[in-house]
């Protein structure tokens, strides 16, 4: 269960991790650009899970057949932060679109939580992020539901997004691992022995 501070919706997300959000939606997709992992997309249930194609996440979806296609996704970058989209090819919501949704999940949620409107695939909708529990919350949680103020917005089935979220995980680390193993070594002045403490090092003047 949610804790109450978030049960009652304290707004959690700022301006810029907001932004920071919507770079990512933006980004992310299934892709081969330098710094993605060989990570494989695969189907788990109705979701699907991948790597994010700027290597610095991933993120898993789930498309409802609905009118306009709703489709969610979440996805998660190897630092831990979360960013959660939803997106119709019927809403009207304007990139850059500043707002405050509802969102309940099935023990908790969030009221007044801020958004921030995008374009992406022929489809407009939102990004937001939460606090680093947010997943966890997610994998638990048998529905989503989402309101602005009196009218809702959508009423999702999360069924089966343990097992996704939990394969998300999988992902995340294996880039996080893949990104320490490539991470490009600094060199050293070329007057800096590797070890200027061995008995071989030579002293070298600067005059």
């Amino acid at each position: 269960m949610l804790p109450s501070r978030y049960r009652h919706g304290r707004i959690r997300a700022a301006g810029r991790a907001v932004l920071r959000s919507t770079c990512f939606v933006l980004a992310c997709g299934v892709g081969t650009a330098a710094g993605a992992i060989d990570y494989a997309a695969r189907d788990v249930g109705d979701w699907t899970v991948a790597a994010s194609k700027d290597g610095q996440g991933c993120f898993l979806t789930r498309t409802y057949d609905r009118a306009g296609d709703t489709t969610l996704l979440l996805g998660l970058d190897v630092d831990g932060a979360n960013h959660l989209s939803v997106l119709n090819a019927n809403w009207s919501i304007k990139a850059r679109d500043r707002l405050k949704l509802d969102f309940r999940l099935s023990n908790g949620g969030y009221a007044k939580h801020a958004a921030v409107g995008l374009r992406s695939d022929g489809k407009q909708g939102f990004v937001t992020s939460f606090e680093a529990k947010f997943p966890a919350y997610f994998a638990r949680s048998n529905d989503l539901h989402i309101a602005r103020g009196d009218v809702p917005v959508e009423r999702l089935n999360l069924a089966g997004s343990g097992a996704a979220v939990a394969e998300l995980r999988k992902c995340v680390a294996a880039q996080r691992v893949e990104a320490k193993a490539t991470k490009p070594r600094k060199t050293r002045a070329d007057d800096i022995p590797e070890d200027p403490f061995a008995p071989s090092a030579s002293r070298r003047s600067g005059k």
